[in-house]
């Protein structure tokens, strides 16, 4: 595969059958841009193409996962039609893709994983998580809905009560913590983390092929079954980012202050 057409992902074969992928933005802790939103949404359908690929493993580079988007990513969907219809399609594609894709896919959260990084680091279908990383939904706190993946996945993964909890207060929850209650597949020792991830894709790249597809494809049904739950949540958010709340939440996110939603106080346009 040709991959140089993509900016901010790195791509190695360390074993035979193994994809590595990494998101390269380590001087931004791999916070998602325009162009990287794109490129996440797009690279599972050359994944699938790759016929050196049996499973594939993603990580961040440097310090973190992905540290949700940028700043400037925030600003420029507050308000735009334009903006907010290619999130929209994109957060979708990302969400479908690692789900329809034959090969199995591998999050390695290597350190702190927010908003769309969070959607493909548990939309994976296994997850090894750092004992020491942390990852919020983050959307509640900027006042949107929880939408990329979380409404739907979360309950499917830790149970209604924990999703609600989470989703609603926006905690952090820390490797121990995700294992405990479901969240990730399973966590390790920071220095663990790649390694295990890559030595699990190894050996389902040594696998049968068909039948690890197979049973991909079916498990997968479980997140098919919630398209409509998932689109619902992907659409509210996107509403939201034409509101009052979701601008304030921007600038006290920018301003590192707490927010003071014009909601709360019955002035919301």
């Amino acid at each position: 595969m040709d991959w140089s057409s993509y900016r901010h992902l790195t791509f190695d074969y360390p074993d035979d059958g193994v994809l590595l992928i990494k998101i390269n933005r380590p001087d931004r802790l791999n916070a998602m841009n325009a162009p990287l939103h794109t490129e996440l949404s797009q690279v599972w359908l050359d994944v699938d193409k790759d016929d050196d690929c049996r499973a594939v493993v993603i990580t961040g580079e440097g310090k973190a996962f992905s540290a949700g988007g940028d700043f400037e990513m925030v600003e420029a969907t507050l308000g735009s039609y334009q903006v907010v219809s290619r999130l929209f399609k994109e957060a979708a594609d990302l969400v479908h893709n690692i789900t329809d894709i034959s090969k199995p896919v591998i999050s390695a959260i290597n350190g702190t994983a927010v908003g769309a990084g969070l959607a493909v680091a548990l939309t994976a279908d296994i997850s090894i998580m750092s004992e020491t990383a942390r990852f919020t939904d983050g959307h509640h706190k900027i006042g949107v809905a929880a939408g990329d993946h979380a409404a739907f996945i979360w309950p499917l993964l830790c149970g209604m009560a924990k999703a609600r909890y989470y989703l609603l207060t926006n905690d952090f929850v820390d490797g121990i913590e995700a294992e405990r209650i479901g969240l990730v597949s399973k966590c390790a020792p920071a220095d663990e983390v790649l390694p295990e991830a890559l030595r699990v894709a190894a050996k389902l790249a040594a696998g049968p092929r068909h039948a690890t597809a197979a049973t991909k494809r079916t498990l997968n049904h479980w997140i098919r079954h919630a398209t409509p739950i998932f689109e619902n949540a992907l659409a509210l958010e996107m509403l939201q980012f034409f509101s009052d709340d979701a601008r304030e939440g921007y600038q006290a996110m920018r301003e590192k202050r707490a927010p003071k939603f014009p909601s709360n106080r019955g002035t919301q346009v």
